[in-house]
């Protein structure tokens, strides 16, 4: 991610001229990327905080700060009307959302235009699809970019989950519907694991998302993750940027990424990184993202 700075950057620079103070939603190294990216523009941060993040280091380096809540993500991070507020107080002009937390709430992105903020980002219409994984899924299989066999959509019960379990066989990963980062991700090696990893799954992806969706893939045993960044204007150019390798990973963390990877060779290479291009442009998304696939025994799956 040493390229994130400067794609954060571009993204500012391309912002309509008026921003002088941005909210950053979020905290961590993200929000620190953000400040830097801004202050090299010229811009004053705001940033969030909960009550026992007052003294960190992203904090520190914003221009003013503001208190949103309690420790729980969901008192703070994920307090909207916190944020929006904290947002009017500071006279911020726009808002960004880093990634997790709010950043793929199409809700966060509409209230923010609706309060007359600028949102950095995707649109709340194409946040609703790529940022929820089932539509997202379902949009990438519209666009003929393969798929992990699995469920159709959210599964709600546990019959739902025996069915798709003995569909696609053993073992499978349960996946949260919403948010990243490896939360809300159970897998069952059997069925008599479902129930259990069906619940646990929902649950985190509740705490950590405010949504406790949940969806059933086939669990591939050896893959290797790959992700392809991309870039695209609202005039419909879209560019990839190569892809990185995350397939070292704790617990669905990822622990270190490689830039090229080192499993595939250049035409591999050119044929995902023009199929997501292409991909991207079809379904109007517009900023910077991040297209994630499994890649095992020669063939792409895509995930998220």
């Amino acid at each position: 991610m040493s390229d994130l700075k400067h794609l954060l950057a571009s993204d500012l620079r391309d912002a309509p001229k008026q921003i002088r103070k941005i909210l950053i939603a979020n905290r961590g190294e993200v929000s620190l990327r953000v400040t830097r990216a801004a202050h090299d523009l010229g811009m004053k941060t705001v940033a969030i905080h909960s009550t026992v993040d007052s003294d960190s280091m992203h904090v520190r380096m914003a221009d003013e700060a503001v208190c949103v809540g309690g420790p729980a993500g969901a008192d703070s991070y994920l307090n909207i009307p916190s944020i929006l507020s904290a947002a009017q107080i500071t006279g911020a002009d726009a808002i960004h959302p880093g990634y997790g937390f709010l950043s793929e709430n199409s809700n966060f992105a509409d209230l923010c235009q609706q309060h007359g903020l600028i949102w950095i980002g995707p649109s709340p219409q194409t946040i609703d699809t790529m940022g929820d994984k089932v539509r997202a899924k379902q949009a990438a299989i519209a666009a003929g970019i393969p798929c992990v066999p699995g469920s159709s959509g959210a599964v709600k019960t546990v019959q739902e989950g025996l069915k798709v379990g003995q569909e696609v066989g053993y073992p499978v990963l349960v996946k949260a519907a919403s948010g990243g980062g490896g939360r809300g991700m159970k897998v069952a090696q059997d069925e008599s694991e479902l129930e259990s990893a069906l619940a646990m799954a929902a649950s985190e992806a509740k705490a950590a998302f405010g949504d406790d969706s949940v969806y059933i893939e086939k669990y591939l045993t050896k893959p290797r993750h790959i992700e392809i960044q991309v870039a695209a204007d609202e005039h419909g150019n879209v560019i990839h940027l190569g892809e990185r390798d995350c397939s070292l990973q704790r617990r669905h963390q990822k622990v270190l990424e490689e830039c090229p990877s080192p499993a595939l060779d250049s035409d591999q290479r050119q044929e995902i990184g023009n199929l997501t291009a292409k991909a991207v442009g079809n379904l109007g998304y517009t900023s910077v993202g991040t297209v994630e696939y499994l890649y095992e025994n020669g063939e792409f799956y895509f995930i998220e």
